[in-house]
């Protein structure tokens, strides 16, 4: 695509989803104690966010099939700058608990996003371009819990009316400078797309990747929601220890898939990237669950780092290789919500992991899960989607 515009617009609207997240990271707690929420209820507020993606994903991609991504896009951007606008005037908890809801639901537009890159990039050009998504995740989680924490200082308001702006930046920009990517088509999919997703899993190729997809993020939600108490309880680390160490990441994330990724998988292909980085990152954590050292440990982030960038664009772009034109929303949204529901399941299974059994456990368990489908990968992966890619090249 020679307009680059397009592109940098979507990464800007994804980049404000996830500033808005990260900005809620350090904010919401000390946000919802102000007006009376127990720790559970704090919880709740966290996963209701989730939940509501979890729902919002697969309808918003279905629903963009049939009538544009653009009309999604500026509906869920309106969404979130309502949600954070409801956040910074909230004085309870319920109208807290409705901001998270609407934020929710409304970022659930990422399917929508990743359906407009794979309609505006040629097929050589996607893992490259999924690439830039993975970059907007990586600084919205480098810039958002620092905006929280700075802007917090003066008051809790202050974050979300910030986000609320950005967001609505984004909708101007929407508005004014990205054109429609997509034919519509009325009768292109269905608006309920769960129903399809047990046929979805029954496809050998589609079945396969759904399913490592899952397990990734699930398995990252382990390491990412576990990565503070691990940090505290073996080496008594700080809210201050953690971020630099988040920030490492969140920097190394940010060089490799805004930019190598691309020569990568030119160089190796979309399938081995992928299994090559779940092996990376599986020894990554690994590793760091093994490690008493401080400075083996920060190492130790590093591969994991890596191969955690190197394997989300790459598995992102083989899904999308697998849909056809007419369906690259509906799977688009099974993905993400798969991809919500892995991210809810993670934290249950990595926190009770670690109250039961210790810290280095909920690690290794994440390293032993992303090795397993690092073969899966190899096995299944290799030989059923770089065929079949070939094939249609």
């Amino acid at each position: 695509m020679h307009n680059r515009r397009p592109l940098l617009i979507i990464f800007f609207i994804i980049f404000v989803n996830l500033l808005g997240f990260g900005i809620i990271i350090p904010l919401l707690p000390f946000y919802a104690d102000h007006v009376g929420a127990t720790p559970f209820q704090i919880g709740l507020l966290f996963a209701s966010y989730s939940v509501s993606q979890l729902v919002a994903a697969p309808v918003l991609g279905s629903l963009s099939d049939r009538h544009g991504r653009r009309p999604i896009l500026l509906v869920s951007l309106l969404g979130t700058v309502i949600s954070f606008a409801l956040l910074a005037v909230a004085t309870s908890l319920w109208l807290l608990f409705v901001a998270r809801i609407i934020d929710g639901l409304s970022g659930g537009n990422i399917s929508t996003a990743r359906a407009y890159i794979s309609d505006v990039t040629d097929r050589k050009d996607r893992a490259k371009a999924f690439g830039l998504i993975g970059a907007a995740f990586g600084l919205g989680f480098i810039f958002g819990p620092a905006l929280g924490g700075v802007l917090g200082r003066f008051n809790y308001a202050a974050p979300a009316w910030a986000a609320a702006g950005l967001a609505a930046l984004a909708l101007i920009m929407t508005w004014f400078g990205l054109p429609e990517s997509h034919r519509r088509r009325a009768s292109a999919t269905s608006t309920a797309p769960w129903r399809d997703l047990p046929q979805l899993l029954t496809r050998p190729t589609i079945g396969t990747l759904l399913l490592i997809d899952f397990l990734y993020w699930a398995s990252f939600a382990v390491y990412q929601t576990t990565f503070a108490l691990f940090g505290k309880i073996r080496f008594g680390f700080g809210i201050t220890e953690v971020g630099y160490i988040l920030a490492l990441a969140g920097v190394i994330g940010v060089i490799v898939q805004g930019g190598l990724v691309g020569l990568i998988t030119r160089r190796f292909g979309e399938s081995r990237t992928l299994a090559g980085g779940l092996l990376l990152a599986a020894l990554g954590l690994g590793s760091a669950a093994l490690t008493h050292s401080v400075a083996a440990f920060v190492v130790a982030v590093v591969p994991a780092a890596v191969g955690a960038a190197l394997s989300q664009p790459a598995l992102i772009a083989l899904i999308s290789h697998t849909a056809s034109p007419e369906e690259q929303g509906r799977i688009q949204g099974v993905s993400g919500a798969l991809e919500s529901l892995g991210r809810t399941v993670g934290p249950v299974w990595g926190n009770s992991m670690l109250d039961l059994f210790g810290e280095g456990v909920a690690f290794f368990s994440a390293a032993v899960v992303l090795a397993g489908i690092a073969l899966f990968a190899v096995r299944l992966v290799e030989h059923t989607v770089l065929p079949q890619v070939q094939g249609q090249g």
